[in-house]
């Protein structure tokens, strides 16, 4: 199976489901799993930091498989030069676009001056978004909070964004609560701030032009549906990876695109994906763990998700663990 995709989809991106970029989650063995579930979300890389593309193994960071566009690379970092040119390498291994982390609120994260940090520079953030619109003809686009520790007023969102949008950036992607910086974990960050859509609704209202994309605690198709009556797009976050069938739903109901038949045939195929990357070295568990969701809801999601995760770290066991998980499932249908 060929990992490496280095032609450029050009097709206009559909944004109005796409799935958030999550650390330690949406790696590329994920995303080709999720692909088997929604054929048009858009998704997203973990973050990947400037450093990390010019000076480690590119082939790491960026490789992915073909069927996983529409694919966003997520940039993390403030040197307007440097994200330029990672920028530029995003477009030569044929990603759809260049997202820029300005959200993430984790104490590694704000010690290299990066991520949600940056809300409190607008002028930095606008200077890097220049810079890489213009190393690229791919869209750049920047993901951040409505907030960050006491600056988190409408006049502060607003000014920044004015600011961003100014340096030519016209998407968005909000997620609906403000960052602490200081005292919440990056855990607590996604839970313990309050939502508050409204404030995403507003900037939709005032600024109708751009394309705005809300994120944060929405986990059911009505809530989706819901938003997409007030924004242009929807993200999904942690309930794509604890319910990964929430994207089939979403695929039929909101894209109306066509869903897989059945989980099983979404896993068999997966199935397929990880025989070829065991071969590669990759271990299973890298791997079955991102699928361990596929069953929740259903009778036996829990021997399932205990199965696997007993016995798929075990060096050198291959698919025969996701196949007896689920011969169990099967039976206690």
């Amino acid at each position: 199976m060929e990992l490496l995709a280095k032609t450029q989809n050009k097709t206009k991106l559909d944004r109005r489901l796409s799935v958030a970029p999550m650390m330690d989650r949406t790696d590329r063995h994920d995303r080709f799993f999720l692909r088997q579930l929604s054929p048009s979300a858009l998704l997203y890389t973990e973050m990947i930091t400037t450093g990390a593309i010019l000076y480690g193994d590119k082939d790491r960071f960026l490789a992915f498989d073909p069927s996983e566009h529409p694919l966003s690379l997520q940039l993390g970092g403030s040197d307007a030069s440097q994200l330029a040119e990672c920028a530029s390498i995003g477009e030569e291994w044929g990603y759809d676009e260049i997202n820029l982390n300005v959200g993430c609120p984790s104490n590694r994260v704000q010690n290299a001056r990066f991520g949600a940090c940056l809300m409190k520079e607008p002028k930095t953030v606008s200077s890097c978004v220049t810079a890489m619109s213009r190393a690229t003809s791919l869209p750049i686009t920047v993901k951040t909070r409505i907030g960050v520790d006491d600056q988190d007023s409408w006049d502060d969102f607003d000014n920044f964004v004015d600011n961003v949008a100014g340096a030519g950036c016209t998407t968005f992607i909000i997620h609906a609560r403000k960052a602490w910086l200081k005292g919440l974990s990056p855990k607590q960050n996604r839970e313990i701030p309050p939502l508050v859509y409204e404030t995403v609704y507003r900037l939709k209202r005032r600024r109708p032009e751009l394309e705005i994309i809300i994120n944060g605690g929405i986990m059911t198709v009505k809530e989706t549906r819901d938003h997409l009556a007030l924004v242009d797009g929807v993200m999904i976050g942690r309930a794509a990876y604890q319910n990964p069938w929430l994207l089939a739903e979403l695929e039929q109901s909101v894209l109306g695109g066509k869903p897989p038949e059945s989980r099983v045939g979404v896993l068999n195929r997966y199935i397929e994906y990880m025989e070829c990357e065991i071969l590669r070295g990759v271990p299973l568990y890298a791997m079955a763990r991102h699928a361990l969701g596929l069953f929740q809801g259903q009778r036996g999601a829990r021997l399932w998700r205990r199965y696997i995760s007993e016995n798929g770290p075990r060096r050198g066991v291959g698919c025969e663990v996701v196949r007896e998980a689920l011969v169990n499932v099967e039976n206690d249908f």
